[in-house]
């Protein structure tokens, strides 16, 4: 009880509970776009059980302090480079990003196949399909964020209230940001591109070229905050 009295406690909390949620951004644009694909009354529960996993499965990663210590230790070298369990993952995980974002583009630019027997085909196994990549991919988003907490607090509860807290904020906001995505064509793919970059910079990342994560996220606002006055002159413009 002396313990939650703290200023640091709290303080902690907070700061890390920010950066969750900060870098969770990108989280929540693939999950929207990806729960998108589902047929309607099935996104909101792909949202839920998308951000339950993610939460479930930071925790985990808390929990396996010992292993995350590891990811950092090389395990073979290329030359003078060494290559950790964190950069495989980083590599694997932006490259899996890249060709997603990119299929995804390409199907929202060209078309998809909306048939009723394409529909039916894909009804028994896309809820399940999206679940696991955004598990995945959340896999990748968080290894970053949860190395960062292991580095501002041993307080395991603290990290783990944190993370609580951070799904929390998301599951609040995905749906909004969903709707929006969906009403929006342009706004997916400036999103879709959006994951080209963090795709880019996780694969960069992963090959020892550090890319300062505030430039990719002043990039996202700026462009969002031109393509939304963009929306908005189109608004007016089809009134008038």
């Amino acid at each position: 009880m002396h313990a939650l009295l703290e200023p640091e406690l709290w303080i902690a909390l907070f700061t890390l509970a920010a950066l969750e949620i900060v870098l969770g951004i990108d989280n929540i644009i693939f999950l929207s776009i990806m729960a998108n694909k589902l047929p309607e009354h099935q996104r909101a529960r792909a949202r839920l059980v998308g951000l339950a996993g993610a939460c479930g499965t930071r925790i985990l990663l808390l929990l396996s302090l010992a292993w995350l210590a590891k990811l950092t230790t090389p395990l073979f070298h290329v030359g003078e480079w060494g290559i950790s369990g964190r950069d495989i993952i980083l590599i694997g995980g932006g490259l899996f990003l890249l060709g997603k974002s990119a299929l995804e583009i390409h199907e929202s630019v060209e078309g998809g196949t909306h048939d009723a027997e394409h529909v039916v085909g894909k009804a028994a196994t896309g809820f399940a399909a999206v679940i696991v990549q955004i598990m995945i991919l959340d896999i990748v988003f968080s290894l970053d964020s949860v190395i960062t907490a292991v580095g501002m607090t041993d307080r395991v509860p603290v990290m783990i209230a944190a993370i609580i807290i951070a799904i929390g904020v998301m599951m609040f906001f995905a749906g909004p940001v969903s709707d929006f995505v969906e009403n929006h064509p342009t706004i997916k793919v400036l999103a879709l591109s959006f994951l080209i970059l963090i795709g880019m910079a996780l694969v960069g990342e992963g090959l020892g070229f550090h890319v300062p994560k505030g430039y990719i996220y002043f990039a996202m606002g700026f462009s969002t905050l031109v393509e939304v006055i963009n929306i908005r002159m189109r608004s007016k413009l089809a009134k008038s």
